[in-house]
């Protein structure tokens, strides 16, 4: 029998503005999205923010994740920053409590949990070793039950330094929830290296629509990623891939748009 085809979703990190300051189209990109990630204060967003963010998801059918990071307003969240583990989960429950108060409001389910920044995803097993612990951990799970999370959310698998990394975050077995599942997240409008590793950048350079769609076919059609020296595939057994598109990548729109049609397309075609 012929192995399952790749299902995706598009994702996009929301709400990334602050006061009176914006940072991508977060109206028209609601529009073109599955999942919206939502900063939760500490590298962006505020408490008005949250709430016409979570708000404007819920109008669109879109599912709402939160998108919490190290305490690094000045930094967009991207440094690395020296924190104890039980100090990180504090943050964590900070965060993804405040939104949740927000969810509540307007009757929103958490649907998933992105850490963000580099400091929390890319340099290194340390780092994604204590995201994943700041997630899972019971004390973490019993506060956001108390917030009204009525069922375990999903966690953007990070691919840390090549695509074939097969860390995922995922609970306790111990807990008596259930346990932390997980998917991977590939990104559409940034370059990866020879190994399969994100090259971050400060501020994100446009990117062609002719180029987004060329990635966004190969990965759906063959389970490979392009790279800056050719083709990498994907790890086996993934089966479901969340495409990110950010809110501030020049034309962010457009692309969202594009990366949406293809992948509706795609799921038409190849229903699971």
């Amino acid at each position: 029998m012929a192995a399952p085809r790749l299902q995706a979703t598009v994702n996009c990190d929301m709400g990334e503005g602050y006061s009176l300051y914006t940072i991508g189209d977060d109206e028209q990109l609601m529009k073109t999205i599955h999942l919206a990630n939502i900063a939760c204060g500490f590298h962006a967003s505020d408490f008005s923010i949250m709430d016409k963010t979570v708000r404007l998801a819920k109008e669109n059918g879109v599912r709402v994740g939160a998108h919490p990071s190290l305490p690094d307003r000045q930094g967009f969240g991207r440094r690395e920053m020296a924190m104890e583990p039980d100090e990180l989960t504090a943050c964590f429950v900070y965060q993804v409590g405040a939104l949740c108060g927000f969810l509540t409001r307007y009757d929103v389910p958490l649907n998933h949990i992105k850490p963000h920044g580099s400091g929390l995803r890319d340099d290194g097993a340390r780092h994604r070793t204590r995201a994943r612990r700041c997630v899972c951990r019971e004390d973490v799970q019993s506060v956001l039950h108390g917030s009204g999370w009525n069922m375990p959310p999903t966690s953007l698998r990070r691919n840390g330094r090549a695509f074939h990394s097969r860390y995922r975050y995922e609970a306790s077995r111990r807990l008596a929830y259930s346990e932390l599942s997980a998917f991977t997240e590939w990104f559409a409008d940034l370059d990866y290296d020879a190994n399969g590793k994100l090259l971050i950048t400060k501020k994100h350079d446009p990117v062609p629509a002719d180029k987004v769609r060329e990635r966004v076919t190969t990965v759906l059609e063959t389970k490979q990623v392009t790279t800056v020296a050719g083709l990498l595939p994907l790890p086996a057994g993934v089966q479901n891939l969340s495409i990110c598109c950010h809110s501030d990548t020049p034309g962010a729109v457009e692309i969202a748009r594009a990366v949406k049609s293809l992948v509706d397309v795609h799921n038409d075609t190849n229903p699971s």
